[in-house]
């Protein structure tokens, strides 16, 4: 029988992280699948591959000047002292 579960290495031991029914002492062969890459190093291989993905489909200066003069509105009342 095959059974696939999830397992913590720690210390150079593999934990099970599920209730496993198998016979004390006996020995198995494991298969483990190793991520190949960090999660920060797969964040900034996907950051790089959606850099641009804007690019031509809006004006960059125009954006910025918009967020600047919508800085410039006063939205709040006047304080009265």
């Amino acid at each position: 029988m095959i059974k696939t579960i999830r397992a913590r290495f720690s210390k150079g031991v593999f934990e099970p992280l599920e209730r496993v029914e198998v016979p004390e002492g006996k020995e198995f062969t494991v298969t483990i699948d190793i991520p190949s890459v960090s999660k920060k190093k797969s964040f900034l291989e996907a950051l790089k591959i959606t850099a641009g993905g804007w690019k031509d489909l809006i004006d960059g200066e125009e954006l910025k000047r918009n967020i600047y003069n919508d800085r410039l509105i006063a939205t709040r009342p006047e304080v009265k002292l």
